[in-house]
């Protein structure tokens, strides 16, 4: 079950790539970011960043991800670190990203941080009929019984 949680996290991320991520050091709220996902590699993802926000200095972090549909939610730990490199910065550039920098790739605020993942706790949310059932007559509700649930190392 564990490998289909984990591709099921990974499909659901690249329909809507959108996070809430905090240092572990940190005693800030987490702050939205998008996901640059490498489709050959599901060890590590990008963000764009600025240097001065809350994320800059890097180091342990937590992603919390719901998917669009809410049928997957996981808590995802890992290390952020800066990888700011002209090459990666062409890779991942976008319409969308060059939004937020005024100077355009090279803009002295922007920064690549890249998310070395360790492991996630997933749920997915699937009652099925017999959950269903179960909800809409108030029985018992077990494990299972609404979704899967699991801990992975990515």
């Amino acid at each position: 079950m564990s490998d289909d949680i984990r591709e099921s996290l990974w499909k659901e991320l690249d329909k809507s790539s959108f996070l809430m991520v905090k240092l572990d050091s940190s005693h800030d709220h987490a702050i939205p970011m998008t996901a640059q996902l490498d489709p050959d590699n599901h060890g590590y993802f990008y963000m764009f960043h600025n240097r001065k926000g809350r994320l800059a200095k890097g180091g342990r972090a937590m992603a919390q991800f719901a998917a669009k549909g809410h049928e997957l939610f996981a808590c995802i730990s890992g290390t952020l670190s800066d990888s700011t490199t002209p090459e990666l910065v062409d890779a991942y550039w976008s319409r969308a990203v060059e939004a937020w920098y005024d100077g355009g790739k090279t803009d002295p605020d922007l920064q690549l941080l890249r998310f070395d993942l360790d492991d996630a706790e997933i749920w997915t949310a699937d009652a099925g009929i017999n959950g269903l059932l179960k909800l809409m007559t108030g029985q018992h509700i077990k494990n299972g019984d609404l979704g899967d649930h699991a801990q992975v190392k990515l």
